[in-house]
């Protein structure tokens, strides 16, 4: 028997506001300079929010206005704002500066027949029920055998018998006894007035769920010079593009990096279980043209998960 299980998160959990606070600013340094070094991460709850990380541009921003007043826009509430801002690391940059990765790191792309999205089915499920949900939110499907054998789905201010016909009215078919919603009995108190939150947090809900592995770094606050998130956003291409030629049922890629060095030590996918190498260019600048990530894009993907947007970023075109 085959079981598969994964969550998603909406986007006022509060792990999942400091995701959007961290894009926030990276973009607001790329409209102005695109060649900027960001590395933000920012840890929030029970009304204050700190912002840690190294930043090397020539633009400045006023992180703690744009911040406040994103947070009073998302939430309606206000709160306080203090940040840790320093340089970039020099010995970080004198590799970066010649064309060399960010960091060491294991990128890991994945794509499958499963959905519309060529994303593990649990996944796809779970990030559909939370569609349109403007509270603090999580989702949890299990699959066997192919079917959905468990739902457990928790809103802020949302009622039990309001989840449970949310889940049918999504098309699952499943009893309602394996419908999990609220299951504490209430959840009014949501947000950071309920839990603190941290950037980088939700590593498994922005790729694929725990089907797949994670090569361990987290995407938000990160410019593109970090392999961490333009390798990840290169593997997800190359597996949509692998997956297409070779009419496969699932494709996983790996690729590895030394920091300071352009060319990945491993490039290796697996397709139906099967290894093939691919002579694709993986080297940071490389990615970062092909993609066009030194522009303000990345906000807009710290929601519903980087992958299984197709048609909407430039790594899920196939």
């Amino acid at each position: 028997m085959k079981k598969f299980i994964a969550e998603s998160v909406s986007n006022l959990h509060p792990d999942k506001i400091c995701d959007q606070i961290s894009d926030l600013l990276l973009d607001q340094y790329l409209k102005k300079d695109p060649f900027s070094r960001v590395a933000i991460e920012t840890s929030g709850g029970h009304g204050y929010i700190s912002l840690f990380g190294e930043i090397t541009s020539i633009h400045n921003v006023n992180a703690q206005k744009i911040v406040g007043d994103y947070y009073e826009a998302l939430t309606g509430q206000k709160i306080k704002v203090i940040t840790y801002i320093t340089h970039q690391s020099p010995e970080i940059a004198q590799g970066v500066n010649t064309g060399g990765a960010g960091d060491q790191g294991i990128m890991v792309g994945y794509a499958c027949n499963e959905n519309d999205q060529f994303i593990p089915q649990e996944m796809y499920l779970a990030r559909k029920l939370l569609k349109g949900f403007d509270v603090d939110a999580k989702s949890q499907i299990t699959i066997e055998d192919g079917r959905v054998s468990s739902v457990v789905i928790s809103a802020q201010g949302k009622s039990r018998k309001e989840l449970v016909q949310h889940v049918l009215d999504n098309g699952i078919d499943i009893e309602k006894k394996h419908i999990f919603a609220n299951n504490t009995g209430s959840f009014n108190i949501g947000g950071f007035d309920a839990d603190s939150g941290c950037t980088g947090r939700k590593i498994v809900v922005d790729a694929y769920g725990p089907r797949v592995p994670v090569g361990g770094g987290a995407f938000s606050g990160k410019d593109a010079t970090k392999v961490d998130r333009s390798a990840a956003y290169m593997a997800r291409w190359i597996a949509l593009k692998l997956l297409k030629k070779y009419g496969a049922r699932e494709v996983l890629v790996y690729l590895g990096y030394v920091i300071g060095k352009a060319e990945p030590i491993i490039k290796a996918a697996l397709i139906d279980g099967k290894q093939h190498a691919f002579n694709y260019d993986c080297r940071p600048r490389a990615i970062i043209e092909k993609f066009d990530l030194r522009s303000p894009i990345f906000h807009a993907t710290t929601k519903n998960g980087h992958t299984g947007q197709i048609g909407i970023n430039k790594w899920e075109i196939i």
